[in-house]
């Protein structure tokens, strides 16, 4: 079992970021928020157990869906939400929005909308860090549908022929936009690709934080000790649309009773069952938790709202590194 003060941080990590999401939701509609969202409500869990067992000088990157990995890897909420509403504090200097968020002082090296786009960028963050001696570990998260992407395929054969030190995160929440899995991919289990390139591959329960924190564990040790790269398929699912804050179900692509079911299995419910049935009372900490978040919600937003808009003459800057 893990120990209280790990259970309380998955706790809050989860907590965070679901009610941070909740609060772009209920702003969304107001039209300050100009670039397309991608909610991860329902799948907190796999950004929280993985980037828990991650040091400063680990890297992450991420996907369009890159919210909840960028915080729980440390990354600025004012600079995400200033990112969010364009402005010129924002995480990309209000050029990328949701789907471009970088903070390269906690070692988030970036998300792109691409898909499967920054499984490469990731493979070769790695094969550097061998080369200059390191010794961190690189996480890059992915959904289901990068799995049909070439660049999965060549990646995960060179850091599998290159021994890297680099962990594979699949959410595997079953839709690539409205498309489900059966209709994409043959009747297979996702790791079992992975398996394929010579990785040691791992299915988890993606709405149970304990379950991840404890693989990605024994992954990031693997990986700093020579042991090659992991490939983790975390089974999950999100509650609202792909793109938007809205719930989807009239649409007709998956059923409302399909959405209940997921929602049961709402992985902070999970956790905090999982601690009560060991003594633990995570009710009374989560309401001082949640007016520590939602206060310090307000406070970025306030930053965000105030903060300038990018000037014209910035047009060409930060297009290439120094």
């Amino acid at each position: 079992m893990l120990n209280s003060d790990t259970l309380y941080s998955l706790l809050y990590s989860m907590l965070r970021i679901r009610k941070v999401e909740e609060r772009i939701a209920d702003l969304y509609s107001e039209q300050e928020m100009r670039c397309p969202v991608h909610l991860c409500i329902g799948q907190e869990a796999v950004a929280a157990g993985v980037c828990a067992n991650l040091s400063h000088d680990d890297y992450a990157l991420s996907n369009h869906r890159s919210h909840g990995h960028y915080l729980a890897k440390g990354g600025s909420l004012k600079a995400m939400i200033a990112e969010i509403y364009g402005k010129a504090t924002g995480a990309s200097k209000g050029r990328g929005g949701s789907q471009h968020l970088i903070d390269l002082s906690v070692n988030v090296l970036g998300a792109v909308p691409l898909v499967g786009g920054t499984i490469p960028v990731a493979v070769g963050a790695a094969f550097a860090s061998v080369m200059q001696n390191k010794g961190n570990v690189t996480v890059v998260f992915f959904g289901d549908g990068a799995v049909e992407e070439g660049v999965f395929h060549e990646s995960l054969n060179f850091a599998s022929l290159k021994n890297l030190p680099v962990i594979f995160v699949c959410e595997n929440n079953l839709y690539a936009v409205h498309t489900p899995l059966s209709e994409r991919q043959p009747r297979r289990e996702i790791f079992s690709v992975a398996k394929g390139h010579a990785i040691d591959t791992f299915q988890v329960d993606g709405n149970d934080a304990t379950g991840i924190y404890e693989t990605a564990k024994e992954a990031v040790s693997k990986a700093k000790n020579g042991g090659g790269p992991t490939f983790l398929e975390c089974k999950t699912y999100r509650w609202r649309e792909h793109c938007g804050p809205n719930y989807d179900a009239d649409i007709g692509y998956r059923t409302a009773e399909e959405i209940e079911d997921w929602q049961k299995r709402d992985p902070i419910e999970n956790l905090k069952i999982y601690m009560m049935s060991h003594g633990m009372a995570p009710d009374e900490q989560i309401k001082t938790m949640s007016k520590k978040i939602e206060d310090e919600i307000e406070e970025a937003v306030i930053f965000a709202r105030e903060s300038p808009f990018p000037q014209p003459d910035q047009l060409l800057k930060h297009i290439y590194s120094d």
